[in-house]
């Protein structure tokens, strides 16, 4: 199948002629759709804590930051924003002369004044026009104010990463970037010994873009927030990459005759995740920010799933060191097994057939994992994955994030009418009791990737993308779902969400 020329190739990847192979072969076989136990629901998947539930885990996180625990954020910054401006572009490159009414570009263009870059904004037009954004408004020259946003020759917003965009504009005419915002919220829940840790996954074409913006911000937020800032950055490993196949499967080769390889997707971050030197690390996405005066509730919610992501450690730890020592009766392994029933809603047939010694390995295989808190909010028709209890290969089910490739088409109810969405908003422990990193990438199922159809040069091809971040690739993980406020979800999907009251405070 791979000439000799093509496992030069896959080796300046990092990637083995068996691991090649084995991509290629997926092409042809697919992945499974997941068999489902249902959707993940308040009282059977998803806690909703009580006062006392909440205070508890508040006082713990509390503690572990006192003790000088340790805690980063990871933050997956890589996606150029084009998306963002997908409208914005159909209007600059389109014939009409004036957006239809009511449409996206006409929404921008009514709201100029709140647009939170309008400054940036008015000074590239001046530079190019010689006029503001609202003079070019008023003598009806729009594809001028949307090219000054988009194009490179304006700001490039159409081409910048999300994280360097300007999201939000404060009252003394600040500004600041969905980056800069990220430095805030870690600044109020991650700080320990007044050092705030967090890591950015970026584009090798942008890494120096977001080196000068760290360079340029961290002195004033380390100034108005009190902490020194710790800020690492990282990118997509090569041997995370992907071949691209065919529609009939075999490699695919560019004009030269070369392999065609892919980024594996966000999955492809599991491998910088285990590098992390943290027990504790946050994950969120880069466009779920808000400015200062309307954060309370989510650092409340961090600190929440934070602590009780530590009282289930405390908990877990416990049991590891009593099957280790030999140390625990029958009715103590009966007490794990609700706890894996009745907190994790884990459930497995193992648990009622195995004799008490198999028993208790099969727990201590089960407690021996990274565990994961994720916050879950109310459906409102957000997109986004969900969280169902899905089985495993072993008959178990445990809970997991699912996105709608990985359920089969007669289940796709189960989505629609899920109570709950995932909004990307993450607390992992990384460690082990003897605080050794697990290694993450054995953690995750491979069945769990899909193939997409994309195009090359004007050629199709099959793209094959890894298992998700937070879904498969951490499908062997121990995880609890929190319910969440929705008021800790404000995504900036479109240019437009930045009009949002989320992100006009």
């Amino acid at each position: 199948m791979f000439t000799e020329s093509d496992l030069k190739q896959l080796t300046s990847h990092g990637i083995t002629e068996a691991q090649a192979a084995g991509q290629m072969q997926r092409f042809a076989t697919g992945f499974p759709y997941l068999k489902l136990e249902g959707s993940a629901t308040p009282g059977k998947g998803i806690a909703v804590l009580d006062a006392a539930e909440t205070a508890a885990a508040k006082a713990r996180w509390q503690k572990y930051l006192a003790d000088g625990g340790s805690v980063a954020k990871f933050v997956p910054a890589s996606g150029a924003a084009s998306r963002m401006f997908k409208e914005l572009f159909a209007f600059v490159n389109g014939s009409e002369e004036r957006p239809a009414p009511g449409s996206a570009v006409d929404k921008l263009l009514s709201h100029l004044a709140e647009l939170p870059f309008i400054a940036e904004l008015d000074a590239t037009t001046l530079r190019l026009h010689g006029k503001t954004a609202a003079q070019l408004y008023e003598a009806a020259r729009y594809r001028d104010i949307i090219a000054a946003i988009i194009l490179p020759e304006g700001m490039n917003y159409g081409a910048l990463p999300k994280g360097l965009l300007t999201f939000h504009r404060y009252a003394d005419g600040t500004t600041r970037t969905s980056m800069e915002e990220h430095l805030a919220e870690g600044a109020q829940t991650a700080a320990t010994n007044g050092t705030v840790t967090l890591h950015f996954t970026v584009s090798a074409d942008h890494i120096k873009l977001f080196e000068q913006k760290v360079l340029d911000a961290v002195p004033e937020m380390e100034r108005r927030y009190g902490v020194k800032y710790h800020i690492s950055f990282s990118e997509q490993k090569p041997s995370t990459d992907t071949l691209a196949a065919n529609p009939d499967n075999t490699p695919f080769r560019d004009d030269a005759g070369h392999l065609v390889f892919r980024p594996g997707g966000h999955g492809a971050l599991i491998a910088n995740l285990s590098d992390m030197d943290s027990t504790v690390v946050f994950i969120k996405n880069i466009d779920n920010v808000v400015p200062d005066a309307l954060r309370d509730v989510t650092v409340e919610y961090k600190h929440i799933i934070a602590g009780e992501l530590i009282l289930l450690h405390d908990r877990i730890e416990d049991y590891i060191r009593a099957i280790r020592t030999g140390d625990y009766s029958a009715a103590d392994l009966q007490e794990m097994v609700k706890f894996f029933r009745t907190t994790l809603y884990t459930d497995s047939p193992l648990f009622d057939s195995l004799p008490e010694s198999e028993l208790a390995d099969y727990l201590l295989s089960l407690l021996d994992r990274p565990l994961r808190v994720c916050g879950m909010v109310r459906n409102d028709g957000e997109p986004g994955g969900g969280p169902f209890l899905a089985y495993n290969p072993d008959g178990s089910y445990s809970s997991q994030i699912l996105e709608s490739t990985q359920i089969a088409p007669e289940n796709a109810s189960l989505m629609t009418s899920a109570t709950h969405f995932n909004p990307v908003d993450l607390v992992c422990y990384l460690r082990d009791t003897d605080g050794e990193p697990y290694r993450l990438p054995d953690f995750v199922d491979p069945d769990t990737g899909f193939i997409s159809s994309k195009s090359f040069a004007g050629r199709d091809l099959k793209a094959l993308e890894l298992p998700g971040l937070w879904n498969g690739a951490m499908s062997r993980w121990n995880t609890l779902f929190v319910e969440v406020p929705s008021a800790t979800f404000n995504p900036v999907k479109t240019v437009n969400d930045l009009l949002r009251p989320a992100h006009q405070g």
